[in-house]
């Protein structure tokens, strides 16, 4: 892995950083009861606030969230559509049975759009296997789909083992995994994120609320799930929108609902109220470069398809600092627009900007006199990096070797 550093990143960083510390006396600092959380703003990505964020824990009913991803993406490439009905077998029934229910009635046709508001605001079991088998074939089938869908999206430590949230002990998630989920959904399904803002539905004469308490508060909530275990750990993923700024907010392991309530509250009022924004860089501007090994130039430039912001904490004393990632060098030719680097900013020791870079221009293969003077870089680079590493290894050893006994204990 290599990592460039463009010096205007530098001093871009460091300007901010000691804009922050003019003002540490007002600095403001949050933290929460519960075990697991995660403040992001949703249109910077930033990570405002974590706590054990990549610590596995059981989704419960936030495995839903999974499911509604895959039933909303089929419906966005019209596989599907929201009158499509699906069979309501007696799996899915007795699966309704064990817990949260939009009490579908077995072997009849519901469609797509019912099920989905049973699944998101009556939080039904049922709802989710008839979604699950529809679309899969089968809950195992689907389950593999789920799995395959959160490698795609970027969540490396969630795996799922059904659609609804079983007490699994394979079936885990992150709280970070968990507002990766949730800021996809919003930003690619703006056609129905609408659902998880229902705060009713009734199905079967039975008229149900949703469990979402953020939508009866005053944080302007909209969304997304909540859930719980049957030992007692309640969960919640939630988003809110303040002054034109999208928030979300989850929490995991909470011992009660109220404090599953309350400590969202919190964190949701000190993610509106305690950040500025700053922006970095402007679309498609030049953020650093990438090596090019055998191309015609020697590095090509890397922008950022959005303008680059970052949330900064009001009067908070730690800098940022922030790097470029690739594996590298890039091999040519290579072709312009494919995302090859990672911008990673850091305030103090939390990562709070993550963000892909792509190539601002093709670079096309070098002469043959080019590519055999960066082979012979290379080679060196090569040798030089392995005769360090031996002598480093002799030094050590001379060094052990010369080393006086320690003295044992009496």
């Amino acid at each position: 892995m290599l990592f460039r550093f463009p010096p205007r990143l530098f001093r871009l960083l460091l300007a901010f950083a000691l804009a922050a510390s003019s003002v540490a006396a007002r600095a403001q600092t949050i933290s929460t009861t519960a075990p697991h959380a995660v403040v992001m703003d949703s249109d910077t990505q930033s990570v405002l606030y974590e706590k054990a964020a990549d610590e596995p824990v059981a989704p419960a009913s936030l495995a839903k969230l999974m499911t509604a991803e895959l039933v909303f993406r089929d419906l966005k490439k019209g596989s599907v559509t929201l009158d499509t009905t699906f069979y309501i077998s007696e799996h899915a029934w007795k699966t309704g049975s064990r817990g949260g229910t939009m009490f579908a009635r077995v072997n009849t046709n519901v469609r797509v759009e019912d099920l989905l508001r049973g699944l998101i605001v009556q939080s039904g079991n049922d709802a989710a296997v008839a979604l699950a088998e529809g679309l899969g074939g089968s809950e195992e089938n689907f389950a593999a789909m789920m799995n395959v869908r959160a490698v795609e999206l970027g969540m490396t430590r969630s795996h799922f083992t059904d659609a609804w949230g079983g007490d699994d002990p394979a079936q885990v998630t992150t709280a970070r995994d968990m507002a990766i989920l949730a800021e996809h959904i919003i930003k690619t399904y703006p056609n129905y994120y609408h659902y998880f803002g229902e705060k009713e539905f009734t199905w079967s004469k039975v008229r149900q609320l949703n469990r979402n308490p953020i939508l009866f508060m005053d944080v302007n909530g909209d969304g997304l799930k909540v859930g719980n275990e049957k030992d007692g750990d309640y969960n919640i993923v939630g988003s809110a929108v303040y002054e034109g700024r999208r928030l979300i907010v989850v929490v995991l392991g909470a011992k009660t609902a109220k404090e599953r309530a309350e400590e969202s509250r919190r964190l949701f009022n000190w993610g509106f109220h305690g950040f500025d924004v700053r922006t970095l860089f402007q679309a498609d501007e030049t953020v650093g470069t990438a090596k090019v090994y055998g191309g015609e130039t020697a590095e090509v430039p890397l922008v950022s398809d959005a303008p680059i912001r970052v949330m900064t904490q009001r009067g908070s004393p730690e800098r940022l600092t922030g790097k470029i990632a690739y594996m590298g060098p890039l091999i040519a030719p290579v072709a312009a627009g494919q995302p090859v680097a990672r911008l990673k900013v850091y305030q103090g020791a939390s990562l709070v900007l993550d963000l892909p870079l792509k190539t601002a221009q093709a670079d096309d293969q070098g002469p043959l006199t080019q590519r055999a003077r960066d082979a012979a870089f290379e080679l060196g680079v090569q040798l030089f990096h392995k005769g360090m590493a031996s002598a480093m290894h002799a030094i050590q050893k001379r060094a052990a070797a010369k080393a006086p006994a320690s003295a044992e204990e009496p």
